[in-house]
């Protein structure tokens, strides 16, 4: 026994006593007869040994007083009122019950229980804040938006904060209106926010209705704001559900909660068939998809994850974070580039991988646009080439490419090397080959490397203001953990040859994004204007995700397609690997030139080059 379970069996044992004590002085009005005060003495010496036993015996000291709670009273009532039977059974047999009342044993268990309960809940209610509310007059006053279950779990948790004073709840359940929610009323629907806010000088409301649809939270988000509050939010459901996260850890809400996405339903059977004590390496492992893909494959037990990735400070952070998070996963961390075909030979030789998914790639549209065209080129179709062909030598069973929605139609060189490495996995799929290659094609991730969402969050931060390229631009997005997850079970369901595409939903509007992440940050128009720049170079208007004579089929998962896309031509491939192979440098207007030639579907800006002759290869 500890200290302080010793502590908790004294302070019962006590109570024992006391509670003897007080059923005589009750049952004789303060004014114990001679006679009955000796009973008292020898009665006792029964009573509260025999009873203690009994507490020990129905494990009263295994519960923690800091969370007393209703299991906790049930138990200490029956072990009261079995302690209660013992003893009167004990001092029948011992003297007749000779002058011990019979009300005292009537007595006794109530008034026991009233101290033992007693005592713990006010513990509690000491170290959840409630006893002495005065000294939450310092906090800062809060409403929170619902009044259901997860409210509660909140209003306990806050309790016990010491940062935040919750003073009312609302819920446009009109039944609810008037009720007490842990002893904080509910004080009608949201639509009155404004009142009750301007009543009890609130600036600050926390929504706490996790499982809400992003249309909602998007609705109560902007009545929040338009009225000039701060808005705050629970963890997500998934978080409380796995215990990850307690409900008192508010944060501010995020774009990502009002352009959440229903949760992705995965076949765990087959992806453990897939990853599960099998070897998988994750090329681009340190960029914001690969490294969520390495986090995804982890859950399924791999027997090596192998982090392929040529930034050295990308694959440190990425090993070091696989440390802590998942010390059960065997890793290797190699540094490495894609177009390096004696270092993938070595790799594949030593660790001989039976899945890959490639995820390296040259991705930031305008950077390639100029300058650049060549080394996109290479980083991605010569980089797709040599470790696909590396993947077939090495035996390995499934090939995954993460490709992107601007190799639909493409109007940049980004896009167009994008279609290209699409067509070399297509090219080096043959109907009975070991290796399967598929292609995975999505929009946009929420705040991925480079993408528009960390920009505006540092030019917000920085007073603004913030660029957006047109009022009209749109794009598809997803959260990445959503965009890994179906990247896994495409991999899975796919056969081999074919283009997945990934169910991206409705487009956004930029400008729209811009508006809200404004919000969000407790700024107005006003405060953080918006500036339109124009279209970079290379950019669209709008993103597709499907060309225009592709049609797409339907798979067992409600969120993936599969494209039927055009087959490559003879000697394509051929011609690409002898063009991009070459060791030689090729002007940004030769390399645009050729990739008209080479995907049709390309289609530059105005002003492009004209396809130019250029020597061809031998190969």
């Amino acid at each position: 026994m500890n200290f302080k379970k010793f502590l908790v069996f004294l302070h019962d044992v006590a109570a024992t006593a006391v509670a003897w004590y007080a059923a005589f002085l009750l049952r004789f009005n303060f004014a114990i007869p001679p006679a009955n005060l000796e009973s008292l003495l020898w009665s006792m010496a029964i009573v509260v040994p025999l009873q203690a036993v009994v507490f020990w015996w129905y494990g009263l000291y295994r519960s923690l007083w800091r969370f007393a709670s209703l299991p906790d009273l049930r138990r200490i009532v029956m072990a009261v009122f079995v302690s209660a039977g013992a003893s009167a059974t004990a001092l029948f047999l011992y003297r007749r019950l000779d002058q011990v009342p019979r009300s005292v044993l009537v007595l006794d268990p109530i008034l026991l229980v009233c101290l033992m309960g007693a005592s713990r809940f006010l513990y509690r209610s000491w170290k959840d804040g409630h006893l002495i509310p005065f000294r939450k007059l310092a906090t800062t006053p809060v409403l929170v938006l619902g009044a259901g279950r997860v409210a509660s779990m909140l209003l306990r948790e806050l309790a016990q904060d010491g940062q935040w004073r919750v003073v009312g709840l609302m819920d446009d359940d009109v039944t609810k209106k008037g009720r007490l929610l842990s002893g904080v009323p509910v004080l009608g629907p949201i639509s009155e926010l404004e009142r009750h806010a301007r009543e009890r000088g609130v600036h600050q409301v926390i929504l706490a209705i996790p499982s809400a649809s992003p249309a909602r939270r998007r609705a109560l988000v902007e009545t929040a704001a338009g009225l000039g509050l701060t808005v705050l939010t629970v963890p997500t459901m998934d978080d409380l559900l796995t215990g990850r996260i307690s409900v008192s850890r508010v944060r501010r809400v995020e774009l990502e909660d009002l352009l959440g996405r229903g949760r992705v339903k995965l076949n765990d059977a087959g992806l453990h068939e897939l990853l599960t004590d099998h070897t998988v390496l994750v090329t681009g492992a340190g960029g914001s998809i690969g490294s969520e893909l390495c986090r995804q494959i982890a859950r399924f037990s791999p027997r090596l994850l192998i982090l392929y990735e040529a930034n050295e400070y990308a694959l440190y952070q990425v090993e070091q974070e696989f440390g802590e998070r998942f010390p059960a996963t065997p890793l290797a961390a190699l540094a490495g580039d894609v177009r390096d075909a004696a270092r993938l030979e070595e790799v594949f030789q030593r660790f001989r991988p039976e899945v890959v998914f490639h995820a390296a790639a040259y991705k930031h549209v305008p950077l390639m646009e100029n300058d650049n065209c060549w080394e996109a080129v290479r980083n991605n179709v010569l980089g797709t080439y040599r470790i696909a062909r590396a993947s077939m030598q090495a035996g390995v069973r499934k090939f995954v490419l993460i490709s992107s929605d601007k190799a639909v139609n493409p109007t940049n060189v980004m896009g167009a090397t994008k279609r290209m490495a699409e067509m070399v996995c297509q090219g080096l799929q043959s109907p009975g080959g070991e290796t399967r290659f598929v292609v995975v094609r999505f929009g946009n991730v929420l705040g991925s490397t480079g993408s528009v969402i960390p920009k505006f969050r540092e030019q917000i931060a920085k007073g603004g203001p913030v660029t957006v390229t047109h009022p009209d631009i749109t794009r598809f997005f997803m959260l990445i953990p959503e965009a890994a997850q179906l990247v896994l079970q495409a991999g899975y369901m796919a056969q081999g040859g074919e283009i997945c595409v990934l169910d991206m939903g409705l487009p956004v509007r930029i400008l729209d994004l811009a508006k809200d992440m404004i919000r969000l940050s407790g700024f107005n128009h006003d405060e953080i204007k918006i500036v339109f720049t124009g279209l970079r170079p290379g950019e669209k208007l709008f993103e597709e995700l499907l060309a225009d004579q592709e049609q797409t089929l339907p798979t067992p998962h409600p969120k993936v397609r599969v494209a039927k896309a055009r087959t490559v031509p003879a000697g394509w491939l051929d011609y690409v690997v002898g063009w991009v192979d070459a060791d030689v440098r090729v002007p940004d207007a030769e390399v645009k030139a050729e990739m008209k030639r080479l995907v049709p579907e390309y289609a530059p800006p105005a002003g492009a080059s004209a396809p130019v002759p250029l020597p061809r290869s031998g190969r």
